[in-house]
């Protein structure tokens, strides 16, 4: 079970939506085994497979960080079908690490995907994972968290991510 390499801010697979998945072969399957253990070692609590390189519309997700068993989440052909409220809290990501920012998002998510055997399933999350699925689904269209900030904040926070991607600081945290 390989780890693979995690794309970094900057890389044009992040800011390009993923292609649907028409078939779930066994390279899809290796891919979300890979992205697990890619995921744990990281570690996060989240990763889509535009993140390891790959762009087709597939993600993980383990609101445990892997701490707990049955909380693995795989995610093929992912949707959010309903949101509503709202939270505020710090967000991250493993495409720009050591980057967090408070960011607004539902409080409340409901998601349909396909499972690894193509039976679609339907879930809601609250809370962490609302915004887990948030997030991933953003990854898949193109979009990171980065992108839903506003105005100053936003800027100030992207020259920080940049300067940090120039002068290699990313480098020791993850290769």
């Amino acid at each position: 079970m390989p780890i693979r390499r995690i794309v970094k801010f900057g890389d044009p697979v992040l800011a390009t939506p993923t292609a649907l998945v028409t078939d779930i072969d066994q390279s899809v399957r290796d891919l979300v085994r890979d992205m697990f253990e890619t995921m744990y070692a990281a570690p996060g609590v989240g990763l889509a497979a535009n993140q390891v390189g790959v762009s087709l519309r597939v993600a993980v997700i383990d609101v445990t960080a892997g701490k707990e068993a049955g909380h693995r989440i795989t995610m093929v052909n992912p949707r959010i079908l309903e949101v509503d409220g709202k939270q505020v809290e710090e967000e991250g990501c493993l495409s720009v690490p050591g980057f967090q920012e408070f960011l607004e998002r539902p409080s409340r998510a409901v998601l349909s995907a396909l499972d690894l055997e193509g039976k679609e399933f339907t879930m809601e999350g609250t809370e962490l994972l609302a915004r887990a699925f948030c997030h991933e689904t953003d990854h898949l269209d193109g979009k990171l968290f980065l992108d839903r900030l506003g105005g100053i904040k936003r800027q100030l926070l992207l020259k920080r991510v940049q300067r940090a991607g120039r002068d290699g600081d990313w480098d020791e945290i993850y290769p």
